[in-house]
């Protein structure tokens, strides 16, 4: 691991450049800065869902992903540098998997809410989403890892079936779209 951060404003960014893992100077709107600020973005929102009241499941399940989101963040800010391989993405088809099985069929769309930490996990999908689309940006002019595409694609799958079991334990029940007549 690099060096640490014993102060923390260094003036260095004061000019609209910031540095990536590897020591180059980027522009603060650089495609892999977008990339990596959304993951970042998206670590904060799933850590909020954390601060509830939720299922031993879902807390372990989401403290992993913090976990591998910050590896994410590493090799978007490094780039060339690969971390997330098959197994991460696996584990969240497997996990999504498990989630999903007990869950009733989908037959409407479901709208964020049932409750604080189900409305969260909406928003850390979002959030999600976004960051994949940052990231598939980057890729347009920079080698990134497929692996890592693949996993954020998953774990907004993996918010989202995530979002229906907080609901149920919230609420009892999901907020269903309403057709209007």
């Amino acid at each position: 691991m690099g060096h640490r951060l014993t102060k923390i404003y260094t003036r260095t960014g004061d000019a609209g450049t910031t540095g990536l893992g590897d020591g180059d100077r980027v522009n603060k709107d650089h495609p892999l800065v977008e990339a990596y600020g959304t993951v970042d973005e998206l670590n904060s929102v799933v850590g909020i869902i954390l601060a509830h009241e939720v299922p031993n499941a879902v807390g372990e399940c989401l403290s992993a992903v913090q976990h591998d989101l910050f590896d994410v963040g590493g090799e978007l800010c490094m780039p060339g540098h690969f971390v997330i391989d098959a197994a991460y993405v696996t584990r969240l088809e497997e996990t999504l998997d498990a989630f999903n099985e007990p869950l009733p069929a989908l037959k409407e769309f479901i709208l964020p809410g049932g409750g604080h930490a189900a409305a969260t996990c909406h928003l850390a999908r979002t959030v999600c989403r976004r960051a994949e689309r940052r990231t598939w940006s980057a890729a347009r002019d920079i080698d990134i890892n497929p692996a890592t595409l693949k996993y954020l694609n998953r774990l907004s799958d993996l918010l989202f079936v995530i979002a229906r079991v907080l609901a149920r334990n919230e609420s009892g029940q999901e907020v269903l779209w309403q057709r209007k007549p």
